[in-house]
């Protein structure tokens, strides 16, 4: 009996790990499958990952509390990503504005909208209106302020690029933002 007992709970601790693994990469991700769901959570940002090209010549700008972030979780009842990574570049505001506004036709009609904070115009809120169906991005708060946004897909599915206004009189630092959030089974 003890032997059988034995026995039991090594099979079980084996299918255990069967059906859940881990996997981290040097600090840089963080990921879990198993058989109830996926979760990716990473540094592992940049401007593919989001579903961007690279501007040529940026610079991924590092700062205190702000690394990139790659997280995605996903479930057989729902799935969430979001991408955020932030660039630098020498170029001005205007010429990455122009060409990530180029690059977003792509993926449909492309909002331009100007606020006080990056990612502040991001609106997930449900309304009223049939909850199944993807609601159109649009642009938040009085549309004033020095932060340059370019919107394109839904509030399901939709790529953000956020151009701040130089901190000196040359450069531009920009963010690129990715969300996807879908309630079927799909692909993170």
């Amino acid at each position: 009996m003890h032997r059988s007992t034995l026995l039991l709970t090594i099979l079980a601790s084996t299918l255990c790990l069967a059906t859940v693994t881990l996997a981290q990469d040097n600090d840089k991700s963080f990921d879990v499958r198993s058989s109830v769901g996926d979760m990716h959570m990473g540094k592992d940002a940049d401007a593919q990952a989001a579903g961007f090209p690279p501007y040529p010549g940026a610079r991924i700008k590092v700062e205190k509390d702000n690394d990139p972030l790659n997280f995605g979780i996903l479930t057989e009842a729902f799935g969430f990503k979001i991408v955020v990574v932030k660039y630098e570049s020498d170029d001005p505001p205007a010429k990455v504005l122009a060409f990530y506004r180029d690059k977003l036709k792509k993926y449909g009609k492309v909002l331009e909208c100007h606020g006080s904070h990056d990612g502040k115009g991001v609106d997930l809120n449900d309304s009223d209106d049939d909850k199944n169906k993807s609601k159109e991005l649009r642009c938040e708060d009085d549309n004033k302020g020095p932060i340059n946004e370019l919107k394109v897909g839904s509030q399901n599915n939709q790529h953000i690029v956020a151009i701040e206004p130089p901190e000196s009189q040359k450069g531009s630092t920009f963010a690129l933002v990715y969300l996807h959030a879908h309630g079927k089974q799909g692909d993170i």
